[in-house]
């Protein structure tokens, strides 16, 4: 984990903006243990510009843009011209977002929630962030986490205001949707509506096979060219041709010496990062006790039953069974259950407190008397421990060296890239390279997403280039494999090709949009004629089509040519046995289908099969019943002037949006 966090590069910084900036501002850090800071907060006084006001708060022009970013990133995430296009309809999404986020907030501040400093703990610990901070239960340390916050643009105190924010708007979320509820008759409808199979027969007409017979003449493509021609309007994308010269730091990395002292040096200012906290191996044998029932009580037999279970399994253990087989037989905890009992290293924090409070207080090889938790009695045995260290320079200076070497050869490879940049400028590029002794490269005209040698596809160097005006002096920009110098040379602008060059393009979709049309009205009239014949066998006989049989398949099944239950086709659960569909289009097949035959669930699935219906549509009906909120909560702000939008600062916005777009 460390080392991903120390090495530069695009597809991390999109990962982890994805994760940390989930609500466009962002969480904090300063309560883990040698935290980040210790202010709380937002720093400073808001940007110019402020596009919208939610009570006390601002939604500013700087937070909207840097929201807009950060989408665009996450949609975009190796670049794309459609990408900056597309910013205008981001930057809108993004207001639209903060200022929801920033009603949300208010209206949990109003209800009484606060975000303690216990809530934001446990979240870094163990909510959605730990992976990145706490990966394997270990803290990445201090210096780790400020780099990586900076690495995404992200200030301490903007980390831990969005933090607590999300917090807030959880609570909020948390208590409007334990209004939800489904009954019993909603739980049975779904099931059937879920679990009912149908067997049908289909008549199938195939786009592939109208596609055979259309042969159009030299004056219906020209005329379809024409019909169309706005949407061939520069579709040749534009083109440059540059010349450039690598400098690779991965060669320069092999001939790079990494020294005791640079070793020692790094090992020491990244010390924290080298921590082990104290651990445990632990087994464990699990035997459940039954929860409490709707009335709070636990039925005491089941629980006696549970405890004297567990009791009989210590007795083995001490008169000598061994303890993986016994938990390979007997644990109620299948995960573990499987590996003899085996939960791996554990550290503390991870565990409910009975059970870690037994396993560090047991000596290695030991093995626990009954311990009773929230999910039933453990009988504990502990393989190895061990003490809280730091790792030595010897431990850590295989996975510290290559690390080291790879951050010299950067800074060399930056060196002499600057050097080179700088005769390039003043002698031209050719010469520059030739007095050292390096290749330069002429790539000819080629287009934004094309690869170049040593260079490969890369968004950043296609940006770089893409936004040189044609007369720039020579140029630099940083790549996966090194730093490249290069100098525009040519500019071929878009271009609309003319109907010979996309002859065969026009072909095809002339040929497309005509198959496509001439698929619905055939499948359109098989359908017609088989309900006015009251034989769909006959019908496809008269017009070619395939007939089949499906089957008895689930609403979540697939019909091969017919395609998802879910689409279309699901109209086959709301016809009687006889009954003959309407036309069914299914991207390049048409079809109509005969139902058979029906097949209700029988009550033995619908017992298995109840809680989850149950816990599915809860869940749905928590997004809806929040949605509505969220909806009602706006529209009374805005009536109550509690929101108000700057129209002009939002005209503003998708302007100059557009521009950067440009």
């Amino acid at each position: 984990m460390i080392r991903f966090l120390q090495t530069p590069g695009p597809v991390k910084k999109v990962v982890l903006s994805s994760i940390l900036l989930v609500f466009c501002g962002a969480m904090v850090i300063t309560l883990i243990p040698g935290g980040l800071g210790t202010n709380f907060g937002f720093g400073g006084g808001p940007a110019a510009g402020v596009v919208a006001t939610v009570g006390d708060q601002d939604v500013t022009r700087q937070e909207v843009l840097r929201a807009a970013q950060n989408m665009l990133r996450q949609q975009f995430p190796r670049g794309n011209a459609m990408g900056s296009q597309l910013l205008p309809f981001f930057t809108s999404r993004a207001a639209d977002q903060l200022i929801t986020e920033k009603a949300l907030i208010s209206e949990a501040k109003r209800v009484g929630f606060l975000a303690t400093d216990e809530d934001v703990l446990d979240e870094l610990q163990h909510g959605q962030y730990a992976p990145i901070f706490f990966p394997g239960g270990k803290y990445i340390g201090k210096e780790a986490a400020e780099n990586l916050l900076t690495q995404n643009d992200v200030t301490v105190p903007e980390f831990e205001e969005g933090m607590k924010d999300n917090i807030l708007i959880t609570k909020l979320r948390n208590l409007v949707a334990a209004a939800a509820s489904v009954s019993d008759r909603e739980i049975r409808q779904e099931f059937e509506k879920r679990n009912a199979k149908v067997k049908f027969q289909y008549a199938v007409i195939r786009e592939a096979d109208l596609r055979k017979g259309i042969h159009p003449a030299e004056s219906e493509l020209k005329a379809f060219y024409e019909r169309n021609k706005p949407t061939y309007n520069n579709s040749i994308p534009e083109k440059r041709k540059i010349a450039y010269v690598l400098l690779d730091s991965s060669k320069l990395a092999a001939e790079t010496q990494v020294t005791p002292e640079d070793l020692r040096s790094y090992y020491d200012q990244h010390r924290d990062e080298y921590r082990v906290p104290e651990q445990v191996n632990v087994r464990h044998i699990l035997v459940k006790t039954p929860p409490a029932g709707a009335d709070g009580k636990v039925d005491q037999k089941a629980m006696d039953d549970a405890k004297a279970k567990a009791e009989g399994i210590l007795k083995q253990l001490k008169a000598g069974a061994k303890f993986e087989d016994l938990a390979k037989r007997n644990s109620d905890d299948p995960g573990s259950a499987k590996n003899g009992g085996s939960l791996g290293w554990i550290g503390r924090g991870h565990t409910v407190p009975e059970f870690e409070k037994l396993a560090f207080s047991l000596p290695k090889g030991g093995t626990s008397e009954l311990v009773k938790s929230s999910y039933g009695f453990h009988i504990i045995h502990v393989d190895d421990k061990q003490d809280a260290h730091v790792k030595s320079l010897d431990e850590v200076k295989a996975q510290i060296e290559p690390l080291i070497k790879q951050q010299k050869a950067t800074r060399a490879a930056e060196a002499q890239a600057n050097a080179l940049l700088t005769q390039a400028r003043n002698n031209g590029l050719e010469q520059a390279a030739g007095a050292k002794g390096l290749q330069m490269i002429t790539a000819d005209f080629f287009s934004r997403n094309e690869s170049l040698p040593g260079i490969g596809s890369s968004p950043q160097f296609a940006d770089a280039v893409f936004g040189e005006g044609e007369k720039s002096p020579p140029d630099m920009v940083q790549v996966q494999s090194g730093f490249v110098i290069f100098k525009l040379l040519a500019v071929k602008p878009p271009a609309t090709p003319t109907f010979e060059e996309i002859h065969a393009r026009v072909e095809q979709e002339f040929q497309n949009e005509r198959a496509n049309q001439l698929l619905r009205q055939k499948t359109q009239e098989l359908s017609d004629r088989a309900k006015a014949e009251h034989d769909l066998k006959k019908a496809a006989k008269e017009l070619g089509a395939t007939l089949k049989t499906s089957d008895f398949v689930l609403p979540s099944g697939q019909v091969p040519d017919v395609g998802s239950m879910t689409g279309p086709a699901a109209v086959a659960f709301t016809l009687k046995p006889g009954e003959i569909s309407g036309p069914i289009n299914s991207g390049t097949t048409g079809a109509v289908l005969q139902v058979l035959e029906k097949q209700e669930p029988t009550a033995d699935e619908f017992a298995q099969k109840k809680d989850e219906i149950r816990d599915s549509l809860v869940q749905q009906k928590q997004g809806e019943l929040f949605g509505l909120f969220v909806n009602n909560l706006r529209q009374q702000m805005e009536k109550s002037g509690k929101i108000k939008i700057n129209e002009e600062e939002m005209k503003g916005l998708s302007r100059g949006a557009s521009e950067q777009g440009e």
